[in-house]
């Protein structure tokens, strides 16, 4: 079956089918996502240098809570 027949039969599926089948395509995109992000920073991912650098900041004692740091962006970006 191609994306073209699978378009036409779609075309023909009740309101409440292509609401499930919309509901089960986003469920199945959520899931991709999440195994993409699992890849990209498992170690050797291309995000694991990331998660490093900010374990060693956190280590460091350089580091503040989401709330202050999204206060001092709104500053900065107002200056």
């Amino acid at each position: 079956m191609n994306v073209e027949a699978i378009k036409e039969a779609i075309v023909h599926l009740s309101g409440q089918d292509r609401q499930q089948l919309a509901q089960w395509f986003l469920e199945l995109q959520e899931d991709e996502w999440d195994r993409q992000m699992e890849r990209d920073f498992s170690p050797g991912g291309r995000g694991a240098h990331l998660l490093e650098k900010v374990e060693k900041q956190i280590e460091a004692g350089n580091f503040s809570s989401l709330e202050d740091g999204l206060r001092d962006r709104r500053q900065r970006t107002k200056e």
